[in-house]
């Protein structure tokens, strides 16, 4: 198999990653709306939605094509996973908001690493010399500092029935 064709995969993978990281800054947002988290979330998800355009730049920059079946699979994986027992037979838990957070933490740094290794391939490949990496990385790194905050405050409201400060 070529580096190209292992390239388009890899970015068609973070594509897909990309497509569930946004349905879910969605879902979560539209549970927490008027809430501090809520505020955070809606930045968030305006990121996200810029990160993504960027990889898409990336992606016809190297001359890859979006799979349009896996970024499909991911939307509808996002879809299945609100199925997750939560505590609840309906609606949202505490646990929900938890979990919807630790996946967005999750999405962030495999993003993170996404933004690394293509900068790290910026040198060897002039199709990637016009995006700073550098940037998107520390974007990233941002984001999953200001997601941690939210997490460790929804982990104590879950199991401790307390709401934590946040910055803690």
């Amino acid at each position: 198999m070529t580096r190209q064709k292992l390239l388009n995969i890899y970015l068609a993978d973070h594509l897909a990653g990309a497509v569930i990281g946004q349905e879910l800054a969605k879902r979560s947002l539209s549970s927490n709306r008027e809430t501090e988290l809520g505020t955070f979330l809606s930045g968030l998800l305006s990121e996200v939605d810029e990160d993504r355009r960027t990889l898409e730049s990336v992606i016809d920059s190297v001359g890859a094509q979006p799979d349009r079946l896996k970024m499909g699979a991911g939307w509808l994986s996002e879809k299945a996973g609100r199925l997750k027992l939560n505590g609840q037979l309906r609606g949202y838990s505490d646990l929900s908001r938890l979990v919807e957070l630790e996946g967005l933490c999750a999405g962030v740094e495999g993003k993170k690493s996404l933004w690394i290794s293509l900068k790290g391939l910026q040198d060897s490949d002039a199709r990637l010399q016009s995006f700073d990496f550098g940037a998107l990385e520390s974007r990233a790194q941002q984001q999953r500092e200001g997601l941690e905050v939210h997490r460790r405050a929804a982990a104590s409201t879950a199991f401790s029935g307390r709401d934590a400060p946040a910055g803690r």
